[in-house]
């Protein structure tokens, strides 16, 4: 049982990088106006989507419709995503969690601030999005990562964020969203969305009991 805990501490922390993210400033968008939003929190972002093989390491299943061990699982909803985090802190040193939503949204801008972390056209060179006719995931590392190491921050599944949906204040320091809600965030864009879904501001929402075949989620941890 012991090396089992270890065994997912090392790779789960190995997923996450060395790159910490500190006191830090930056500008949300919607719908062309900016929102200035402080985090003073430092955390850890995963390089990568969680896994199919992380996940059935630690829930003892499958979800997926389309199978492999190094595709971002997915059909998991906002719960489901709570449930597999409890059982991981439960088995390891903790801290693990979904990201806010704007710790999601500074590390996919990774200091830009056009509409995409590489500038501002999208090509299936750079994602997996609709317009690569792939219409499915593909795994994780496929393409470039952002200027933090972070990979398919655009396209290939949505994730899931912390956060109930709601609308952004005009500044706001260390913002978790809503008190409650009926919807959680969902960002990054999937396989199936257009070029303006998959953009760095893009914001999604969907009611935190849905599975489809293209949510996912990735992990942030506090240090």
């Amino acid at each position: 049982q012991e090396d089992f805990k270890k065994d997912i501490k090392k790779d789960i922390k190995k997923e996450l990088g060395k790159e910490e993210f500190d006191v830090v400033d930056f500008f949300m968008s919607k719908q062309g106006r900016q929102y200035e939003v402080t985090l003073t929190k430092p955390f850890y972002m995963g390089k990568y989507e969680v896994t199919q093989e992380q996940w059935e390491e630690v829930m003892g299943n499958n979800p997926s419709y389309t199978k492999g061990a190094k595709l971002p699982v997915t059909k998991v909803s906002w719960n489901d995503c709570q449930e597999f985090i409890k059982k991981l802190n439960a088995k390891t040193s903790g801290g693990f969690r979904l990201p806010t939503e704007a710790e999601w949204e500074y590390a996919c801008r990774a200091g830009t601030t056009t509409k995409y972390s590489f500038g501002d056209k999208i090509t299936p060179k750079d994602a997996n999005y609709g317009d690569s006719r792939i219409d499915k995931p593909v795994e994780v590392g496929s393409y470039k990562p952002n200027a933090f190491g972070l990979f398919a921050m655009h396209g290939n599944v949505c994730e899931w964020c912390k956060d109930w949906h709601g609308d952004y204040p005009f500044a706001v320091t260390d913002p978790k969203g809503p008190a409650t809600g009926e919807y959680r965030v969902l960002r990054g864009g999937s396989f199936l969305v257009n070029d303006y879904i998959a953009r760095s501001s893009s914001r999604n929402y969907d009611s935190p009991t849905d599975q489809t075949g293209y949510y996912g989620f990735r992990l942030t941890r506090t240090p």
